[in-house]
């Protein structure tokens, strides 16, 4: 156990500092075979008429569909495709939407994107956007959770919470599920189950910071860049919150598409999101997310969350 503590503990702290062919007829006809078998597979690729992209939900998921508007319009001009916008309902109809070939591009959670990849090695991650600071946010494209309580409530350290109802976020989510029954239950010695009196799921971080303020949870677990939001849409002031307990950073929301999508389609989908920047079109979206800039992932930056999700499901199968 101690030495999965390490590999996990190593692995969080790792992606804190990231932020001759032969001459013979045999041979010859091998590469000949081989070459034909990548053309035979090159245009098995998929090349749809449309795609369809999808986001995790939020508390305004309908205003963010305004937002992502310009970047659907500049995904339609560089793939030449329709694009079609399905509005989720949870993080798992994005996830299911994906396994079913339904949805071809996505954002996800860290979390959701694992659990997705897991079920599906075709759901490939490309990129994420690299936030500026905020009042919790840091620079980069990592993030943290926060535990979060109510100033004035009396909860300001973290044995004030025993006993306490607690706001989680989502099932699929890595801050707001993931990394509090993971991390902070090490942090406590115990499911968090038995510390609190009652974990409740708000449905998004944006809820779970409201239901703090107005008391109708005694503490949450929330993204810092979620977080940051609601302040800055001026619903809650960060002077009328306690921060608690700050994780180890997690990588950004995956942007992703399946992998069977032919090769120029994908390479349109990625210059999509990585041109952003010089998009004048695509300022408010950047502004919106708190970023100026998309930067390039891979599945590798996100074992972190595999950690995790291993961990997870080992102390699960040991209950």
């Amino acid at each position: 156990m101690q030495k999965d503590i390490l590999k996990l503990s190593l692995s969080i702290a790792a992606f804190g500092k990231r932020v001759a062919v032969g001459a013979t007829a045999i041979a010859v006809t091998m590469v000949l075979g081989s070459m034909a078998s990548t053309t035979v597979m090159a245009a098995e690729c998929e090349n749809p008429d449309s795609l369809t992209f999808a986001i995790i939900p939020t508390e305004e998921t309908v205003a963010e569909l305004q937002l992502y508007k310009p970047i659907t319009d500049r995904l339609a001009e560089q793939t030449g495709k329709k694009i079609e916008f399905f509005m989720p309902t949870s993080y798992a109809s994005v996830v299911e939407g994906l396994l079913s070939k339904f949805v071809d591009v996505a954002v996800l959670g860290p979390y959701s994107y694992v659990i997705a990849n897991s079920k599906d090695s075709d759901i490939e991650v490309f990129a994420t956007y690299a936030k500026k600071p905020g009042h919790l946010q840091e620079e980069g494209p990592g993030y943290r959770g926060v535990l979060v309580s109510k100033k004035g409530s009396g909860l300001i350290k973290i044995d004030d919470l025993k006993g306490k109802l607690i706001g989680l976020t989502d099932p699929g989510s890595t801050s707001g599920n993931l990394v509090p029954r993971v991390v902070f239950s090490k942090v406590i010695d115990m499911d968090i189950d038995n510390f609190f009196k009652k974990a409740v799921y708000t449905g998004s971080h944006e809820l779970s910071t409201v239901a703090v303020h107005k008391g109708k949870v005694d503490a949450a677990f929330v993204a810092s860049h979620r977080f940051d939001n609601v302040v800055d849409k001026g619903e809650v002031k960060l002077e009328d919150f306690n921060i608690i307990w700050s994780s180890p950073p997690i990588p950004q929301d995956p942007f992703v598409y399946r992998s069977p999508l032919c090769e120029d389609i994908k390479a349109s989908i990625r210059k999509t999101f990585l041109g952003l920047k010089d998009d004048p079109n695509a300022q408010a979206f950047l502004k919106n997310v708190k970023s100026n800039t998309f930067v390039p992932m891979t599945s590798a930056d996100y074992d972190v969350i595999r950690d995790l999700k291993k961990a997870k499901d080992a102390k699960k199968a040991a209950n």
